[in-house]
C-alpha cells in the first residue's frame, strides 16, 4: 500500500456542551480568518465582500480541521459539501473540505481501549492473536483497525466513535447555527434540507446491526464478480458499535489517477464502476449510496476492487425502476415531451409547477443525459458537461426554479451517480455510457 502520512490524534468530544464549545471555536476561527483577509484586501486597495473573506483556502483549512476533530454529523456535513458543493463553493474551498473524505483525526489509544472494553468486556485483547492500534482508515463515524484472530482470520474492525450516535441531533442543530455565520453559506442558499439529510444519513449509518444485514444482502445479490469483491461479516466479533468483516487490502481507487497508470486500465475500472451502478439500480435493486472514494479499495495484486461501507444502503422499488427507465429513455432520445411526463411521474416536477419552472427542470435533466444520446465513449477529462450542468442547476436554484425537493430516495440515487461520475473524472476515463445504460432502457 502507498505510504500514508501519520494520523492526527484527538479525543472525540462527548456531550452536547463540549461539542457546542467546539462549534463556537469554529465560528470564532472563521470570523478571525475573515477579518484578517478583509484587512489584507483593504491594504491592497480592494473592497472586501463577506463571502470572499469567508470562503478562503485558509478558512477552509480551519473548518476542515475543526470538523475532523468533532467527527460525527459535523464531519459528514463537510464531506457532503466537498462533493455536493461543486458549482456553489469556490473550487479551493471544496478541495480542502475534500480532505475530510478519507482523513480524520483518530482516537488516542486510551479512548480506543475504553471503547473496546465497553463492547468486548475486560480482557478484550485476548480475543485476538494480534490487534493493531494504528487505524488503517478513519472517517466521520468510526475508524478501522486490523486484527488477526487465533485461527488466522484477518479482520477489519470498524469501531464507532463514542458519543457519535447520541450527538447526531444536537450536532445538526449546531451546524444550523454555524451556517448562519455571515458569508459562509451563499446568500439565497437554504442549507436546512442538507442538514436534515445529514441527520437522517447519520442515524442510518450508526446502526451497525442494520449495516451488517445490508452488507450480507448486497454480497449475496452481487454474487461472484470478476472485478468486485464484498467483505464478509464476522458475526462473532461484531457488536452494536463494532462491525467486523474480512480484511480487504488495497489503496483508495483514486490512486489509479497517478502518472504511469495506462489509459486502458483506468477506462476498464471506470467502466466497471459505471456498470455496477446500472446493475445496482436495475438488477440488484440495492444501492450503496455513499460514493466516497475511500469506499473503493483497489488491490494491484489481484486487480480487483473491494466495496466498503454499506451504512447508507438503499433498496429500489420496482415502481422507481420503471420511473428511472422512462427518464433514461427520454435522455437517450433527448425528447422534452417524454422527459416532462417521466419527470412528473418520478417526482422531479409537480402538476402545479409553473410551465417555465417545469421546463427549466426538464432541460437540466436533458443536459445531464447528453452522454446517453451518443453511442461512443464519453471523455470525462475533456467534457465540460458537468460544468454546464452545475451552472444550469445553480441558475435554476437561485432563480427559484425548484418549488420542492425531489423524493429522498432519488436524492440518494442521484448522489451515487454523481459521485461515480466524479471518480471517473478523477481517473480521466473514457466510458461508453450510452451502451451501459442503453442495455437497461
Amino acid at each position: 500500500m502507498t505510504a500514508k502520512r501519520p494520523p492526527r490524534t484527538a479525543t472525540v468530544p462527548q456531550g452536547r456542551t463540549r461539542r457546542l464549545l467546539h462549534f463556537g471555536r469554529a465560528v470564532g476561527e472563521l470570523a478571525a480568518g475573515a477579518a484578517a483577509e478583509g484587512l489584507s484586501r483593504l491594504a491592497r486597495g480592494q473592497v472586501p465582500k463577506a463571502s470572499a473573506m469567508m470562503l478562503t483556502p485558509a478558512n477552509a483549512s480551519r473548518l476542515a480541521n475543526r470538523l475532523s476533530r468533532l467527527r460525527g454529523a459535523a464531519m459528514k456535513f463537510g464531506q457532503l459539501m466537498s462533493m455536493d458543493g461543486h458549482g456553489v463553493l469556490p473550487p479551493q474551498f471544496t478541495e480542502l473540505l475534500g480532505s475530510l473524505r478519507d482523513q480524520a483525526h483518530v482516537m488516542p489509544a486510551s479512548q480506543l481501549a475504553e471503547v473496546l472494553e465497553q463492547e468486548y468486556g475486560v480482557g478484550w485483547h485476548r480475543r485476538f492473536r494480534q490487534f493493531s492500534f494504528e487505524p488503517v482508515a478513519a472517517a466521520s463515524i468510526g475508524q478501522v483497525h486490523r486484527a488477526t484472530t487465533h485461527d488466522g482470520r484477518v479482520l477489519a474492525l470498524k469501531i464507532q466513535y463514542p458519543g457519535v450516535r447520541e450527538s447526531i441531533d444536537s450536532d445538526v442543530a449546531n451546524l444550523a447555527l454555524l451556517a448562519k455565520t455571515p458569508g459562509l453559506v451563499p446568500a439565497g442558499l437554504d442549507p436546512a434540507p442538507l442538514f436534515e439529510r445529514v441527520r437522517r444519513v447519520l442515524h442510518q449509518e450508526t446502526d451497525y446491526v442494520a449495516e451488517a444485514r445490508a452488507l450480507a444482502e448486497y454480497r449475496e445479490r452481487l454474487g461472484d464478480d470478476e472485478l468486485f469483491v464484498v467483505p464478509e461479516v464476522d458475526a462473532e466479533h461484531s457488536t452494536g458499535r463494532i462491525l467486523a468483516t474480512s480484511f480487504q487490502p488495497g489503496d483508495t481507487i483514486d490512486h489509479l489517477a497517478a502518472p504511469g497508470v495506462p489509459q486502458a486500465h483506468r477506462d476498464r475500472v471506470a467502466e466497471a464502476l459505471c456498470h455496477l451502478v446500472v446493475r445496482e439500480i436495475f438488477e440488484l435493486r440495492l444501492v450503496q449510496t455513499d460514493p466516497n472514494f475511500a469506499n473503493y479499495l483497489y488491490d494491484p495484486e489481484t486487480r480487483r476492487v473491494a466495496l466498503l461501507d454499506f451504512g447508507a444502503t438503499q433498496t429500489v422499488s420496482l415502481q422507481r425502476v420503471e420511473h428511472l427507465r422512462a427518464l433514461g429513455r427520454a435522455m437517450r432520445d433527448q425528447d422534452a415531451d417524454a422527459m416532462t411526463r417521466a419527470a412528473r411521474r418520478a417526482g422531479f416536477i409537480a402538476e402545479t409547477d409553473p410551465p417555465d419552472q417545469a421546463r427549466g427542470v426538464v432541460n437540466l435533466i436533458l443536459t445531464i443525459g447528453e452522454p446517453l444520446a451518443h453511442d461512443r465513449p464519453f471523455d470525462f477529462a475533456r467534457s465540460d458537461l458537468f460544468k454546464r450542468s452545475f451552472e444550469a442547476g445553480r441558475e435554476q436554484f437561485f432563480g427559484d426554479g425548484f418549488s420542492h425537493a425531489p423524493p429522498p430516495d432519488l436524492v440518494f440515487l442521484q448522489r451515487k451517480m454523481v459521485g461515480v461520475f466524479m471518480l471517473c473524472t478523477r481517473l480521466k476515463a473514457r466510458v461508453n455510457l450510452a451502451r451501459l445504460f442503453g442495455a437497461q432502457l
